[in-house]
């Protein structure tokens, strides 16, 4: 029998454990809290999707580990150069690495293939702790080479998958409905509860807004920041809710669209349109995207 020897484990390592650790003490007691209090924020159906679709995610993330360490590793072998100092090559690499990731979040929200896989995370009417759950199933498949510039500049592959889960946990730390007071200069840097609320709502002047998973300076930056500031209550889930919701069809919904829409496009031009234009974009102008909504709602609520 292997003798389990605490030694093994690395500072890494051990501040993952501690941020699961408080993740899975967290969600018990926002259970509890919701069940005390009648806040209803969570229901057994939902809640066992939201298992169901970490534990495909899980299993998706174990098959091609050795592909997505197998691409830094080779990016990181032709690395430009080397942060020495290990406190700046941890803050440069969490700061980075959580920039990447909204770039791969915001292609996930402006280009329907990658929607098409990003759409179950969004597709949960409730919001809470275990909807952080509710993986992009998909997502180990493609997000490695988002993450290549990183390596090419010197952090090493297992560094930046740790990089990965931390800012990871941190975003499922924000997935929660209770109003949590913070200071304004936190909200001014950090994703808050308030901010992600935002981001999975359903309300139009609010789709595709605050995609930060750590840092909300990114969202500020690039104009896609929204106050949780509407006078009406937030709708969580998709402007349009499959009737079906059952473990095959909320992988595959969107997909299923998706190819109707590419199979009925006039000619080759229209049909990449469609795979690679935001979700809502149609050829002959049936349909609108979220820009093209926020755009109508302006003018009729100025």
């Amino acid at each position: 029998m292997p003798h389990f020897n605490i030694s093994h484990f690395d500072h890494r390592e051990y501040a993952v454990i501690l941020l699961v650790a408080l993740l899975v003490v967290l969600t018990l007691a926002e259970m509890w809290l919701s069940y005390r209090e009648d806040k209803h924020f969570y229901e057994k159906r939902d809640t066992f999707t939201n298992i169901y679709l970490t534990t495909l995610a899980f299993c998706i993330n174990l098959a091609f580990k050795f592909l997505t360490f197998f691409v830094l590793d080779f990016a990181w072998q032709h690395h430009f150069f080397m942060i020495t100092n290990p406190w700046l090559y941890w803050i440069i690499l969490v700061i980075a690495q959580d920039f990447l990731y909204w770039v791969l979040h915001y292609v996930g929200h402006y280009s329907r293939i990658f929607w098409a896989m990003h759409v179950t995370h969004h597709s949960s009417e409730h919001f809470n702790l275990t909807t952080g759950f509710r993986s992009t199933v998909f997502e180990p498949l493609y997000r490695a080479f988002f993450y290549v510039p990183l390596a090419l500049v010197g952090f090493s592959a297992i560094d930046i998958l740790y990089a990965y889960l931390l800012t990871q946990l941190y975003g499922n730390i924000v997935h929660t409905q209770y109003d949590i007071k913070l200071p304004k200069w936190y909200g001014r840097i950090f994703v808050t509860p308030s901010h992600h609320r935002v981001h999975h709502a359903s309300n139009i002047p609010y789709l595709d807004k605050n995609m930060g998973m750590m840092f909300i300076i990114w969202d500020r930056l690039f104009h896609t920041f929204k106050e949780e500031n509407l006078p009406e209550p937030i709708k969580y889930g998709l402007t349009k809710q499959p009737e079906n919701m059952g473990p095959v069809n909320i992988l595959f919904h969107e997909w299923k669209a998706l190819l109707h829409d590419v199979k009925h496009a006039p000619g080759i031009k229209n049909k990449l349109l469609y795979l690679i234009n935001p979700p809502g974009w149609s050829h002959d102008g049936s349909t609108q995207t979220a820009r093209m909504l926020q755009r109508e709602y302006e003018q009729q609520t100025h």
